[in-house]
């Protein structure tokens, strides 16, 4: 920690420090000896009638009384990354966005409205990479009337943890009620070291595509998408599908995604036939992929994976993937009992930062590419509507 023995306690940090990272120790009142103090390290996002709040890298926002301060001092802006590429959170936001793009946006300032019928949280939020252009209120106001327009709930994506993110935009967030409903982090790696791991045999090996067929879209997490999911799935510069053939004609052992954008190669979708796991067969999607990126040019890799997924963060963690950024997305408050309710529309369904939209009724036959494109054209999107 930032306190040693040896060191002089002493309160180094003021109100003239907010949205600087700071380490402070405070008091915990009634605690035994033992536990009498506690650390915070985060962003120091306001100060307040005699109250300090501090966002941590997860986002988790800590509020301390003034008077409970025994040190505090400001630290440097962003840890130094042990492993991994160099990268500044814009750079990963964007190239993120580019693999995973809506089909209609919009500018507010330096703010961007992305939508896509409610599939993913990710297609359907504000990424705000700067200044909107007006007063934050003006701006949110703004943001609302657009997605209540496309019958979606407004949703912001903020990120902490690293130089240059929104943890005090998090914090103008909370203080006006919008809800962190879903936090992941972005990892980032090295790509070769993904591409060398050994090659399976002939019967395990992945084959690549440019496009989702069928047998790919059925492993996939997600049941019944439209046509819109399978933009957002081919949208970005360029697209690889993986698929690991099953026992069974048309049912995938594993399938994986990659989006090659310059130094960058970004996987998604990772999906292994539940009784198939801890085969390796991730890890055959993942290498595949790697190698077909290194081929393209890319040296740099990133993913993102959910807080609770530890598996996933396993797996990543031993191919030397890790944690750059978290993000988060916040919805809007609820409307006023007295406000009309907006019109119920594709993103009221959604459930999770990438959480798979309920499965069709155990009766309903799969629909296949050619009716999923025709049922979008007569206006069932609401049918397959997801995060």
């Amino acid at each position: 920690m930032d306190f040693s023995a040896h060191f002089r306690l002493e309160v180094r940090v003021t109100a003239a420090d907010v949205g600087k990272r700071v380490s402070v120790r405070r008091l915990r009142e009634g605690a035994p000896e033992s536990e009498k103090f506690t650390d915070t390290v985060g962003v120091l996002t306001s100060w307040d009638n005699g109250v300090l709040l501090i966002t941590r890298r997860s986002g988790e926002s800590v509020r301390i009384p003034e008077s409970a301060l025994v040190a505090g001092k400001v630290v440097p802006s962003a840890p130094a990354r042990r492993r991994g590429p160099s990268a500044s959170y814009e750079e990963l936001a964007r190239i993120a966005a580019r693999a995973w793009q809506p089909v209609e946006r919009e500018r507010l300032g330096q703010w961007e409205l992305r939508a896509a019928a409610g599939f993913t949280r990710r297609a359907n939020s504000v990424l705000p990479l700067g200044d909107p252009g007006v007063p934050l209120d003006e701006a949110l106001s703004r943001v609302r009337e657009w997605y209540a327009a496309r019958g979606l709930p407004a949703y912001t994506q903020t990120a902490t943890g690293a130089e240059g993110t929104q943890e005090s935009l998090c914090a103008e967030l909370e203080a006006r009620g919008w809800v962190r409903e879903v936090t992941a982090e972005l990892w980032t790696g090295a790509l070769a070291p993904v591409g060398d791991l050994p090659e399976p045999g002939p019967e395990r090996r992945a084959v690549l595509s440019r496009e989702a067929d069928e047998g790919w879209l059925g492993r996939y997490q997600r049941k019944g998408m439209s046509e819109v999911a399978l933009k957002v799935l081919g949208s970005g510069p360029s697209v690889w599908f993986a698929t690991v053939p099953g026992e069974v004609p048309g049912s995938p052992a594993a399938i994986g995604r990659c989006v090659v954008d310059g130094r960058w190669a970004g996987f998604a979708a990772v999906e292994v036939d539940p009784a198939l796991r801890r085969q390796g067969l991730a890890t055959t999607v993942m290498t595949a992929l790697a190698r077909r990126a290194l081929d393209e040019g890319a040296s740099a890799a990133w993913l993102q994976v959910e807080a609770g997924n530890a598996g996933a963060r396993a797996l990543y963690a031993g191919m030397g993937f890790a944690a750059h950024h978290a993000y988060h997305h916040y919805r809007e408050p609820a409307p006023a009992p007295r406000e009309a309710a907006p019109a119920r529309g594709a993103g009221y369904g959604a459930t999770g930062h990438d959480a798979p939209a309920p499965d069709h009724p155990a009766d309903a036959p799969r629909t296949g590419l050619d009716t999923l494109r025709g049922e979008l054209r007569g206006g069932a999107t609401d049918r397959y509507r997801s995060a």
